[in-house]
């Protein structure tokens, strides 16, 4: 068993497979298979280890579900796949100057744009029989996260990137995964009602999964946002930093879940990390489209952040009708004379 595994990933990838899982033990099981009907376990069965890429799995999610369905809490799912940017690396076309743009972008629009567009995706999977997908970091280990397991690990060796993981519940099967350009985000909102957020989409599919892992493994950068936020697509920095991300927040304003001047919409996960005078400032009033931070030149840091958004909310709640005017006269001031950018 030890040499067919070696032959067929890799030492290194051997020696990263059976530290989390040994291969020598009846508990764990090795296979390689892109159907999870032949993966076939027993009651002292708690580590599964599949040697084939998960690209060329055709129902990823159906495939990831009937694990967790095969084993118990706290048992062990070790797996693989190859990202798009290896993918590319490999690729003797890369070396090719226009040639390449050409080709990757067509490849990008029929191996990563048609399985997620209805009808499309039909097209897809006829030709492709699900083989191959372009696969994202945040995607992959976003769909584990939304199929009810934890990460341990995940490595990058010889192009893919292997991922140890556990079930730690039942799959979140009532949440559903945004593929699109435009797409809605569950924020709080005045009084704690959860509202739906529009923004282009800047972020890999399922990376909203990804939430906690990444704040709890990598905590927040400078910015206030996920340090080493591998989620992010290349063009969503750009869109992110001149705002463009958020322009659809003006579907918002016109349903009135949010207003042209206040603190920023957040997720529940930042809301429970921010202190409690500032959640029970924040629930008395709407977020808004433009940040305090923006309208007082600060730093796009947490901390400044933070203390940008309590100065306002006390000055509103004591200046109700002014506070806004001003904010937002400062604000468009800030960003057309002190070159203001997003954090």
């Amino acid at each position: 068993m030890r040499a067919e595994i070696i032959d067929k990933v890799g030492i290194e990838a051997f020696n990263f497979i059976d530290k989390h899982a040994n291969i020598h033990r009846n508990e764990t099981l090795v296979v390689s298979t892109t159907n999870s009907f032949n993966i076939q376990t027993k009651a002292d069965i708690h580590s599964i280890v599949n040697l084939s890429k998960t690209n060329n799995i055709r129902y990823i999610n159906k495939f990831f579900l009937d694990i967790n369905k095969k084993i118990n809490n706290n048992d062990t799912y070790i797996g693989c796949a190859e990202l798009f940017s290896a993918r590319k690396e490999r690729k003797k076309i890369n070396k090719i100057p226009i040639l390449r743009s050409i080709y990757f972008f067509m490849e990008f629009i029929f191996l990563r744009v048609f399985p997620k567009v209805y009808g499309l995706k039909k097209i897809y999977f006829f030709i492709t029989r699900g083989r191959n997908r372009l696969l994202s970091k945040g995607e992959v280990l976003g769909r584990l996260v939304s199929c009810g397991f934890e990460i341990c690990e995940h490595v990058s060796i010889n192009g893919l990137i292997y991922f140890v993981v556990k079930k730690n519940g039942e799959p979140r099967e009532y949440v559903k995964a945004s593929y699109g350009f435009l797409y809605k985000m569950p924020r709080i909102g005045k009084n704690g009602k959860i509202i739906g957020v529009f923004k282009f989409r800047t972020m890999h599919p399922y990376a909203e999964f990804l939430q906690d892992y990444m704040i709890n493994t990598y905590g927040y950068a400078q910015t206030g946002k996920p340090a080493n936020d591998f989620r992010l697509t290349p063009w969503g920095s750009i869109m992110r930093k001149y705002w463009i991300d958020e322009l659809p927040q003006l579907l918002n304003l016109f349903k009135g879940d949010l207003k042209l001047v206040g603190v920023r919409p957040i997720s529940q996960r930042y809301f429970n990390d921010i202190p409690k005078e500032l959640q029970d400032l924040r629930l008395n009033h709407k977020p808004g489209c433009i940040p305090p931070y923006v309208a007082l030149n600060r730093s796009g840091n947490v901390e400044s952040v933070l203390e940008a958004e309590k100065e306002y909310l006390i000055e509103k709640t004591k200046n109700p009708y002014f506070t806004d005017l001003k904010y937002f006269v400062l604000a468009i001031s800030n960003i057309l004379f002190k070159n203001k950018r997003s954090a």
